[in-house]
């Protein structure tokens, strides 16, 4: 026992001088790397996170070798049982397989996996490996919780990345399809590959849908309407009705601009949009500029007195209604809920009621996206954005596409270029390869002060265009709608934010994630909700006392804001106002691409 306990103390001794040699020479060479632009530094903050992530796996191997004994044991007996399976198979009988994928796991249904002995034993190998592997991760005592899921979300990368389902040679499915089709499927891959790389220059993504399927203003966004008014930063449509009479009360909606409006406008029989419309609403949208490098001092407070304030006066203009309910998704809603706070100590009152869709107000569980909030990874990005001026777009989706990558990755480089297939035409997808450019001073600030430091629930600790806020002085009716399995804003989360809220706040669950939870329309019947009008302190003691009904929430909400939607009046027609028409919807700021507006 003295034995081990001085080999522990000197291992820990060891490693604790490599660690200090290693950080140091790390830093010198992040700085010398930044200096000479070899690598941006958001990068070589990723590229450090995941050297630390290895490092200390390989430190919990040195402290804990019983522990790895174990795991290395018990890993052995399930290779014994992998040897038996293959010799019942080798000898026509008949026997259950060791391991098997998840439901949801879609790299290992071809039938060619099962059927032919050398594949079906090793994707086995590699369930068998990869399961001891993260199971070994998610079990060190080496970091605390936060720095456990980073280990786990890197070793996460890691194993997917080396499914046999990745490598021709190694994929019974792609072998197959290059025997029958004489090597096309590779010669039609690699043009995809040369195709998306040219579509994205300087920063790969893999295609995941048909771009030539869709075009902004023809197959999507199309809900008539028109740009009534534009400023630096955004500009504002307000939709045609297609009602005789309308709510009184104007309808504005704040989107995200991490992604683009048009996610609320897809096809007509998707579109939240049009419904809203045909439901006798007068809806007004915020379109996000897409910033470029001259956009870098853009901050919260303007996107604050750009979009919101701006767009609330420009309403009234439009409407000679004074006030309105007003809308926000994800960030959208993070800014209505600073706004609402800073109106408030203005004592100004334009809005009626709110609603938030998938919002954070409270970032103390950031969601998936947590492995890439430290210190260390948010001076990288800083970094970066004072050398570039704004964060590429294209890099916030592939950072998104890594929390799912089997999913959102690895399953279209299989299709795209091992088996040569087109992806398919996706609206959903091609949106999702739409993205936003980000000024580097908003984002900096919506990084450090939100996610890193979680200061807007701190009372008076934010401080926007002279004014600190405090989001339990709003006094504005509030409907919060989260999605049960959404994995960038989560519900408990969002719930924590509701209770922060001042005010009468509707807290309501939707079924599926961010984008599905929130675009569902009534006629799919899908998912279902949750709602319980006692808002107690503990999210799982609400979900308990929550009543489930079926299908979409968009009825729920409809009845909730009629309470604040005023009379019927006649129908407003876009430009009839005091705002002249400048072009028609969805206006040319939604057009412009992340690669165009970055120059």
């Amino acid at each position: 026992m003295f034995g081990m306990d001085t080999l522990g103390k000197t291992a820990s001794q060891l490693i604790n001088s490599f660690e200090s040699g290693v950080r140091l020479t790390q830093q010198n060479l992040e700085t010398w790397l930044g200096d000479t632009g070899v690598m941006d530094d958001a990068k070589l903050a990723t590229m450090s996170e995941i050297s630390d992530a290895y490092r200390a796996m390989a430190e919990d191997l040195l402290l804990h070798p019983l522990r790895f004994a174990g795991a290395e044991l018990d890993l052995a007996k399930k290779h014994m049982a992998l040897g038996y399976y293959t010799l019942a198979r080798l000898s026509g009988k008949a026997r259950n397989p060791v391991a098997e994928p998840e439901s949801d796991d879609r790299r290992f249904q071809a039938e060619d996996w099962h059927k032919y002995l050398p594949f079906d034993v090793l994707h086995q190998a590699y369930l068998i490996n990869s399961r001891a592997f993260l199971n070994w991760v998610g079990a060190m005592e080496v970091l605390p919780q936060t720095g456990r899921d980073q280990m786990l979300f890197y070793a996460r990368q890691l194993t997917s990345a080396l499914s046999p389902s990745n490598f021709p040679a190694s994929n019974p499915e792609v072998l197959r399809i290059t025997w029958e089709r004489k090597g096309m499927n590779l010669v039609d891959g690699c043009r995809q590959l040369v195709e998306d790389v040219r579509q994205n220059p300087a920063l790969f993504n893999v295609g995941m849908t048909d771009r030539s399927a869709f075009e902004v203003g023809r197959n999507l966004a199309t809900t008539p309407g028109k740009v009534i008014y534009q400023n630096e930063l955004m500009q504002l449509i307000q939709y045609s009705p297609s009602t005789e009479t309308v709510s009184q009360r104007p309808l504005l909606i704040v989107p995200p601009w991490i992604n683009k409006f048009y996610i609320l406008d897809l096809t007509a029989k998707k579109s939240f949009i049009q419904w809203l419309v045909d439901q006798g609403q007068t809806v007004f949208i915020i379109s996000w500029r897409n910033p470029g490098p001259e956009h870098r001092d853009k901050g919260w407070e303007d996107y604050m007195q750009l979009g919101p304030l701006a767009a609330m006066d420009a309403v009234t203009e439009a409407t000679g209604e004074d006030r309105m309910n007003v809308i926000g998704y994800c960030i959208g809603g993070t800014l209505l809920g600073s706004t609402l706070a800073w109106l408030k100590k203005k004592r100004r009152n334009p809005v009626v009621s709110a609603t938030y869709l998938t919002t954070l107000l409270d970032f103390s569980d950031p969601g998936g996206i947590g492995v890439f909030i430290n210190e260390h990874s948010v001076r990288g990005i800083e970094r970066m954005l004072a050398r570039k001026g704004y964060l590429d777009g294209r890099a916030m989706a592939f950072t998104f596409n890594l929390l799912r990558e089997n999913e959102l990755f690895w399953s279209f480089w299989t299709n795209n270029y091992l088996k040569g297939e087109r992806p398919a035409a996706f609206d959903i997808l091609y949106w999702n390869t739409d993205g936003t450019n980000l000024p580097a001073k908003m984002h900096s600030f919506y990084l450090r002060e939100m996610y890193l430091n979680n200061r807007l629930v701190q009372p008076d600790s934010l401080t926007l265009a002279g004014e600190s806020i405090n989001l339990s002085e709003i006094d504005v009716p509030s409907y919060f709608l989260s999605a049960r399995q959404d994995h960038i804003a989560k519900w408990k989360a969002t719930y924590k934010g509701a209770l922060a809220h001042g005010g009468d706040v509707q807290f309501v669950l939707s079924g599926s994630g961010h984008i599905a939870g929130v675009i569902n329309p009534p006629y799919k019947e899908k998912y279902g909700y949750w709602t319980n009008n006692n808002l107690v302190a503990d999210a799982d003691e609400w979900f308990a006392g929550s009543e489930q009904s079926p299908g979409s929430w968009w009825p729920h909400w409809l009845e909730w804001i009629a309470r604040f939607s005023g009379q019927q009046v006649p129908a407003r027609i876009p430009g009839d106002g005091k705002l002249p028409v400048i072009e028609d919807a969805p206006g040319s700021y939604v057009r412009v691409k992340a690669a165009k507006a970055a120059g």
